[in-house]
């Protein structure tokens, strides 16, 4: 009876793993028929994983210099150390993460690569079986011995490793024929030992098999031959060929005798650190060269398996020498193991990837790095100091023209073709562009005199106690743009006016002209020794990846699209960004409107720059002017300056014969389109921004006072005119000198963005020997908490 209880309770792995294996496959992704799989490899979408659209076929030789050629690999080895395959407690697989890793491997493979996993996790399997087995075993002998229905406590032996993984080696592979399965992929199991890889008829046997799986779209799965290996010898390998003693120097084996393009090696730390992971000045090594061994510190090894990350190491430059590309990843941490193997394969900044290409310039962490002890240099410096940098940078841009304009040259000869006309205008530099330049940049010097270091609030807390408010740096600025290399002198120079680092990341298509302009920025910088205080990257980094270096960045500013905007805020991993996700920007005529006024608002708001994020959208008409001159001057303005109109539901309707009707009234055009809408009254044109617009800039034209001022109070929007047209809504226009950008958000800046929105602040206590107790009810002292005037803003 007892023996049926205890059986009941330890059922078969099958009848128990089998049914879970199944509905979290399922739920996680749908398999589709095998029939049809591989007409599709090459295009196939799993998941949330994108289709693929480049090339797999490669030539083995070299490895990948570059984390982005890593889509191009065609056959990966994903080795899956005991630490992630195995639970906490060592006593078990940790079948959560089994199921996403194999998801993730069948997303790649339907992909049309050529997947193998070398695994553990057979020790730590039979381990479970075993003692599951000893106890019952136990249980029952205890029960026939004491007469007694109850159980006692039960001590189990040690087990002995290869007994443990000759019971889980059919478990372990069981479950991963149950977990493929979902995904119509057949797996099969390749036990090896060294004698596999030194005896040459055995190796040739070994290839064999693996390239006639791989031609059959099978997954190999290859482990040690646990259940006879000797035990393992001290780290003596390397000397020639590689031994299989540990799975790390397995995969790399496999990973070059299989001439395979990328080898992912899954651990429970997120990479190579330069010192070990749990002390404090420990840092993730992105990108590791063969001779850096000497600047890491390796600690202890796994809490589990036989190597720790300096046999990873040792394996991974191994198989970098023979060709093969190398990353080491988290493979436990449950909010980036879902997707970390796919990707790395994305050519995402995850783990630490191992390159044989070291690059001539730093990396963009090291620029980080020099970006922020810049700034702080910077911040320190002397008013006076800061504003000279940016006079000297002025009169560079004027005195460089020439070259400037034969480097911006370059770019608009390679960007022919390529960009469509907004995109090049704004990519042209011209004499009368670098002369604005020069005159905004002087006016930010002239206007920082008095920006960092200066008193907002000053107070009294007690007596010989006084507390000050002052603008300090934000820190380090990371500004994202496109096309237009004018950005670059203008956001360099409201850095150093407001004592910030900056990274700067700009578009490939301002290649030439960005390198003048940063070469230009640095040697004003050079005259106060703080050169490296701007930083231009030049690395093939991703924008996601810049996004992710929250340690190193305090505050994005992205300039360009809409769609760059959205990317860069759902790309930022903990820090702030600050833009406008798109431009819609609004017009309403009133109708007491001057017909004096009107088309000349509308052709410069529209017709002046339109690929402006401030240039009109949509013009908002009041009923009553339809069909009278005015509105008939504003038509045929919109015409002679060949404006594509779309009409509004409203506007459509009162016409016979229409433009095309609009399909969003979400739209920004960026382009000479204009979408005209219809309203019957002030209070529906509010209305109508507040549904439809961006929150940029919206206009009113009107000769009625009130109902203007009726639209400027009751509009929410970072810019609001009357009268005016919204190409005002502008830093240098503002008188600001330049702006790093426009903001529709409310925190912390709004609207065109100078040197205000570049400060934050801190707070300065000064004191004599002062404590709280003596504050407290029964001490000394009282709190006075007096305003104290604050020195007068230096305006000059």
């Amino acid at each position: 009876m007892l023996s049926q209880v205890y059986r009941s309770g330890f059922q078969s792995f099958n009848q128990r793993l089998l049914p879970w294996v199944q509905s979290t496959a399922v739920s996680r992704s749908r398999a589709t028929d095998r029939g049809q799989r591989s007409a599709i490899r090459h295009v196939r979408s799993w998941s949330n994983i994108p289709f693929i659209t480049v090339p797999l076929s490669r030539t083995h030789g070299k490895s990948f210099a570059h984390r982005s050629e890593l889509k191009h690999a065609k056959r990966i080895v994903v080795k899956l150390g005991s630490a992630v395959v195995t639970r906490g407690d060592e006593c078990g697989l940790a079948l959560g993460r089994l199921a996403s890793i194999v998801e993730q491997v069948s997303v790649l493979q339907n992909q049309g690569r050529e997947m193998m996993l070398v695994t553990s996790g057979a020790v730590a399997f039979g381990k479970q079986r075993l003692r599951h087995e000893i106890l019952l075993s136990q249980s029952v002998r205890q029960a026939l011995h004491s007469g007694q229905n109850q159980l006692k406590d039960m001590a189990i032996p040690v087990l002995e490793a290869r007994a443990c993984a000759a019971a889980g080696q059919s478990g372990l592979m069981a479950l991963y024929e149950a977990m493929f399965t979902q995904y119509s992929i057949c797996a099969a199991q390749i036990l090896v030992t060294n004698l596999d890889f030194h005896d040459e008829q055995k190796r040739r046997n070994l290839n064999g098999t693996l390239h006639e799986l791989l031609r059959m779209n099978i997954v190999p799965i290859v482990n040690t031959n646990d259940a006879v290996v000797p035990p393992a010898e001290p780290n003596s390998d390397l000397q020639g060929v590689i031994s299989v003693k540990d799975n790390d120097s397995l995969a790399a084996r496999l990973a070059v005798e299989m001439k395979t393009d990328l080898l992912i090696v899954l651990s429970d730390v997120e990479g190579l650190f330069d010192s070990p992971p749990g002390s404090d000045d420990a840092k993730l090594i992105d990108i590791f060269y063969p001779g850096d061994q000497q600047s890491v510190t390796f600690g202890t090894k796994s809490r589990v398996g036989m190597g720790g990350m300096e046999a990873k190491v040792k394996a991974a430059l191994w198989a970098l020498q023979g060709g093969t590309s190398v990353v080491i990843a988290n493979g436990t941490h449950p909010k980036v193991s879902g997707h970390v193997i796919t990707d790395i394969v994305e050519g995402k900044k995850v783990g630490t990837f191992f390159s044989e290409v070291k690059p001539a310039g730093p990396t963009v962490e090291q620029q980080g790095e020099m970006a922020r002890s810049g700034g702080r240099m910077l911040a320190t410096l002397e008013p006076e100091q800061r504003a000279e940098i940016i006079y000297h940078l002025a009169d560079l841009l004027t005195d460089q023209q020439e070259e400037i304009l034969l480097a911006n040259k370059k770019d608009l000869e390679e960007a022919q073709g390529r960009l469509v006309g907004p995109l090049l205008k704004r990519l042209s530099l011209s004499t009368s562009k670098l002369n604005s330049l020069a005159i905004g940049l002087r006016q930010i010097a002239a206007s920082s005199q008095d920006s960092v270091g200066r008193v907002l609030r000053r107070t009294r807390i007690a007596k010989n106690l006084e507390l000050e408010q002052v603008t300090v740096p934000i820190g380090v600025l990371l500004v994202i743009f496109e096309s237009r290399p004018d950005c670059l002198p203008q956001v360099a120079a409201l850095a150093i006016a407001t004592g910030n680092g900056l990274l700067l990341k700009g578009g490939k298509e301002a290649a030439h002209s960005n390198r003048i302009l940063h070469l230009l920025t640095q040697e004003a910088l050079s005259i106060h020794g703080v050169k490296e205080a701007v930083q231009l990257v030049n690395t093939r980094e991703e924008v996601e990846d810049l996004c992710r270096l929250d340690k190193m960045i305090d505050l994005i500013i992205p300039r360009g699209s809409s769609q760059l905007v959205r990317d860069i805020q759902k790309a930022a991993k903990g820090i702030p960004v600050m833009g406008h996700s798109e431009g819609i920007c609004h017009m309403y005529v009133d109708s007491e409107a001057s017909v004096d006024k009107v088309t000349r608002l509308v052709r410069d708001s529209k017709c002046e720059y339109p690929a402006a994020c401030n240039a009109l959208e949509t013009l908002l008409i009041h009923r009553n002017l339809l069909r009278t001159p005015l509105f008939d001057q504003i038509i045929d303005m919109l015409r002679v300056e060949q404006v594509k109109i779309h009409a509004g539901p409203k506007f459509a309707s009162y016409l016979t014969f229409s433009p095309s009707e609009v399909k969003s009234l979400r739209t920004e055009y960026g382009d000479l389109e204009l979408c005209i809408e219809v309203v019957d009254s002030v209070q529906e044109a509010i209305d109508h921004i507040h549904k439809y617009g961006s929150s940029h800039t919206d206009v009113i034209v009107t000769e009625n006072e009130k109902t203007a001022e009726f639209f400027l109070q009751h509009v929410d929007s970072a810019c609001v005119f009357w009268n005016t047209s919204t190409r005002f809504s502008d830093g240098y226009r503002f008188g600001l000198g330049a702006e790093v950008g426009i903001s529709t958000s409310r925190i912390h800046a709004r609207g065109p963005v100078g040197l205000e929105g570049l400060l934050t602040t801190k707070w300065l206590l000064r004191g004599q020997d002062h404590v709280v107790s003596d504050f407290s009810e029964h001490g000394s002292l009282k709190y006075l908490h007096e305003n104290l005037p604050v020195p007068q803003r230096n305006t000059n």
